[in-house]
């Protein structure tokens, strides 16, 4: 059975403003705080430029200091590298002498709405210059890292840079050539509707042409009928006013009247009597 591997460990360095009792001391107001955090435990090794100071914070005293202040040990952990990996503004810090050349690095923070404080009391280094020396090679290091992390960041904006104009100058291209396509369609598209209205005015004056030819013809037509018509009523009075007029080779015995009809027949029947 593989047995878990331990958490790498995290390194953290802060310089830290702290009230100290001499301020015109070397490096006083300000101290360098070097931390090393594991899963159970942490260690510190502080520096003002002039002396060293280290302290061990081993798994039983973090369990002690966390149970004393009911939180768990990461949580604990969590909370102190927040105040000593970086300096937090609303926190007061103290680097004091502790007596047999100790010092005590304290530092305040807000729990619900109580300030409280937590310290830990630091031994002087079995070696000063050893200790320094690990702190500016951590911070040369870090240094060195933040400077390469820089190089990269300004030439990787600078290759985002060329190709933001890059790309700035591909849009006004592609503006400048959409522009010039949307006025060459525009100007196809009016000639060729200017060209379909020509021909719809050309057919509508054809349309117009042909319905005026047959229209003309019927017209005549119905001329032609209305004088045919005229000339019928014009004979047909004229037949009318010669049958009303008296006839002079005796056709007025047509209009005798019966009188005269019936004596003439009873002549004729009397003279052939009187021959008998």
């Amino acid at each position: 059975m593989a047995t878990p591997t331990a958490a790498a460990p995290r390194h953290s360095c802060a310089k830290l403003s702290v009230a100290v009792e001499d301020p015109k001391a070397v490096g006083g107001g300000a101290v360098f705080v070097k931390a090393t955090w594991h899963p159970t435990r942490f260690s510190l090794a502080v520096t003002d430029g002039a002396g060293a100071w280290v302290a061990e914070a081993s798994d039983a005293e973090v369990r002690l200091r966390a149970e004393q202040w009911d939180q768990p040990v990461a949580d604990y952990l969590s909370l102190a590298e927040r105040y000593l990996a970086f300096q937090q503004p609303s926190s007061t810090y103290s680097f004091h002498d502790a007596g047999n050349g100790s010092r005590r690095l304290s530092w305040t923070f807000e729990k619900q709405g109580t300030k409280l404080e937590w310290r830990w009391k630091l031994q002087p280094s079995p070696n000063t210059q050893q200790t320094i020396a690990e702190i500016l090679d951590f911070l040369m290091d870090a240094n060195i890292r933040l400077s390469e992390e820089v190089v990269r960041k300004t030439q990787s904006f600078d290759k985002l840079k060329q190709e933001s104009e890059k790309c700035l100058q591909q849009s006004e291209r592609f503006n400048n050539e959409k522009a010039e396509f949307e006025q060459a369609t525009f100007s196809k598209f009016v000639a060729v509707l200017n060209s379909k209205k020509a021909k719809l005015r050309q057919l509508k004056n054809k349309l117009t042409e042909l319905e005026s030819a047959e229209k003309a013809p019927k017209e005549e037509e119905e001329d032609n009928s209305t004088d045919k018509t005229e000339l019928f009523e014009e004979e047909s009075d004229k037949n009318g006013s010669i049958n009303d007029e008296p006839s002079e080779t005796g056709g007025g015995d047509l209009h005798s009247s019966p009188e005269k009809t019936g004596a003439t027949s009873r002549g004729g029947r009397g003279r052939k009597r009187t021959r008998k």
